[in-house]
């Protein structure tokens, strides 16, 4: 009797462990509120996996217990507040102040409004992700542009230290994993070049000042072709110039990760066999799943995993292809995993909670007038890959951010082991962070 109650407490203590873990998924406060939005996505992407009551109760639980890194991501997106920005279009505003009020608002209202604060948090915890590897960058090499989005989100993580900080190192992930709490680790997005063209080594100067300011990984390419080499919508495919080669030494020497998940297939190919220390395509996918421009080939991530480095599977329905949900999205990781090893793989969602009241917020916007497209930003005209199954709402709704946890509940299903689903979760980040500080000399913790 004292064996048959012992193991009906513990079934208890299981059942009480997911229902936390699930209310903390529906964005539920202690007022037991509901957050409607994360709740309707997680019933989704429970109606895509079909999981059955073990798979999803030990699938729950071993995402509450793993080092969750989001490879390539965003901070939980705030409102804007619609009235300070109709303000400003009706003074005459510029486009450019109205573009850094747009993106300052979004990054750090979390910091600023208790509102937004709350929501904020409920996103990070529905999500149970411990760390993102944050967009703290721009599009773009110069120096002034990049520092933009590296000073708010520095503004946030100091705003929010306790809740939400910065992790300069490895150590500090896990420490923020034991602490439960979370944070951000920072990409650049591009690599920081002086563009006064006297020397390669002046050119690369800001390199290891970005570095000191916090940012450990760096795109070499967005979608156009820069001084570095080709992006993945340029249809020449011509690979990695000679300065791309000095760019990766400077970037090896000092300690900032190379990321191709924008650049051509030759330039990624070229900057794997360039590169000494692990590097990454952070937020693609597989050809051999879905061919798009964005996602990778075999030869490349053979390549890639050559370096010791990962492939991170991106949660974009247009470039998993195939149903674009998240049963696709598990597709890749398999396919990683299977073909090269689970060692190899992680998952860069390069998506964003966005609070439930910003469309709201925006219609007290006036109209703007419309804009040219961004220059790094452009894609292939006619590109049906591209945008053939951007407005399936069950496909996005499946992939939104705050299901993380059934991404573990998939992998479970899809059978693998308890130690691979850790390495994909985030253990494969840490061991690539890790790797390229060790070989440029620098501590880890």
């Amino acid at each position: 009797m004292a064996s048959e109650t012992a193991v009906a407490a513990g079934v208890l203590a299981r059942n009480a462990i997911d229902a936390r873990i699930l209310a903390a998924m529906t964005g539920r406060q202690g007022s037991g509120a509901m957050n409607t939005k994360i709740e309707q996505a997680r019933e989704v992407a429970l109606g895509i996996l079909k999981p059955s009551q073990r798979d999803l109760e030990y699938g729950l639980g071993l995402h509450r217990e793993a080092v969750v890194i989001d490879g390539y991501g965003f901070s939980p997106r705030a409102a804007i507040d619609g009235e300070a920005l109709r303000a400003l279009v009706e003074e005459g505003a510029s486009e450019a102040e109205i573009t850094d009020s747009i993106e300052e608002m979004t990054m750090t209202r979390a910091a600023t409004d208790p509102v937004q604060r709350e929501e904020y948090l409920a996103a990070w915890n529905a999500a149970g992700v411990t760390c993102i590897v944050q967009n703290a960058g721009e599009e773009g090499q110069s120096p002034q542009r990049l520092l933009k989005r590296l000073a708010r989100f520095t503004y946030t993580t100091d705003c929010l230290r306790g809740t939400v900080s910065r992790a300069a190192f490895p150590d500090d992930i896990l420490r923020t994993k034991e602490a439960g709490a979370h944070c951000l680790y920072f990409t650049g997005n591009g690599v920081p070049l002086a563009q006064e063209w006297v020397s390669p080594e002046e050119e690369l100067r800001f390199v290891r000042l970005f570095f000191q300011l916090g940012i450990r990984m760096m795109h070499l390419t967005y979608n156009r072709r820069n001084m570095i080499g080709d992006g993945c919508a340029e249809r020449a495919n011509g690979g990695l110039s000679d300065f791309g080669h000095a760019v990766i030494a400077e970037m090896n020497r000092v300690g900032v990760i190379v990321d191709v998940a924008h650049s051509g297939w030759q330039t990624s190919l070229e900057a794997a066999k360039a590169s000494r220390v692990p590097m990454v395509a952070s937020h693609s996918g597989c050809c051999a799943v879905n061919t798009h421009i964005r996602c990778k080939p075999d030869e490349v991530i053979r390549a890639i995993v050559e370096t010791g480095g990962y492939i991170g599977i991106c949660w974009v329905p247009a470039f998993l292809g195939g149903s674009g949900d998240i049963s696709a999205l598990l597709d890749h990781v398999e396919y990683v995993a299977r073909t090269f090893g689970a060692d190899y793989v992680a998952l860069g969602s390069d998506t964003a909670y966005t609070a439930a009241a910003y469309e709201d917020e925006w219609k007290k916007v006036p109209p703007r007038r419309r804009s040219r497209p961004r220059w790094e930003g452009f894609w292939p005209k006619d590109d049906p890959l591209f945008d053939s199954t951007w407005h399936q709402p069950h496909q996005v709704q499946s992939l939104a951010w705050t299901n993380w946890p059934l991404i573990t509940v998939g992998l479970v299903q899809r059978g693998f082991s308890d130690e691979e689903i850790r390495k994909i979760l985030g253990g494969n980040v840490l061991r690539v962070a890790r790797a390229v500080l060790e070989a440029a000399g620098v501590a880890t913790s």
